[in-house]
């Protein structure tokens, strides 16, 4: 069993985004491979789901095109997965959010988690408190020290 470990740890991803939470709206960026062209191509929808862990975690994202459900489940440490990006926080009560299949229109908007955004904001400007500028300290390393 170690050894299968040992054999999918070589394949993780380090760049995780490890604060994805069911119900957030996403923006899942999606390498595509067209002819000796690459580019990336971004999904925007609701997580609702994320199962499993390490090397088999998968995250499924639903929205609605044309008036249809299109899901899309992608595997977190697959290296077609360029990167996937939080636009908005949802408040959820639910691990699965799959009623909103079920749902059309207004019925399928979440609530917005505003702690969320109030903590990141308030992690932020203390981090900004504590840390110079970085021209601040780019002047103090660089200005030249005069003999008193």
């Amino acid at each position: 069993m170690t050894t299968i470990r040992d054999v999918e740890q070589s394949y993780l991803k380090a760049e995780i985004p490890g604060d994805l939470r069911v119900g957030d709206s996403v923006a899942v960026g999606l390498r595509i491979r067209e002819g000796d062209k690459e580019r990336i191509q971004t999904f925007h929808g609701v997580l609702i789901a994320k199962r499993r862990s390490g090397i088999q975690a998968t995250i499924t994202v639903r929205r609605i095109v044309a008036g249809e459900g299109v899901e899309l489940t992608v595997p977190l440490h697959s290296p077609r997965l360029a990167d996937v990006k939080v636009n908005r926080r949802g408040r959820v009560r639910r691990a699965k959010l799959y009623y909103l299949r079920d749902r059309v229109g207004k019925a399928t908007r979440l609530r917005e988690d505003l702690r969320a955004s109030v903590v990141r904001r308030r992690k932020d400007a203390a981090k900004a408190r504590t840390e110079p500028a970085a021209e601040d300290r780019a002047r103090v390393s660089n200005e030249p020290t005069t003999p008193a």
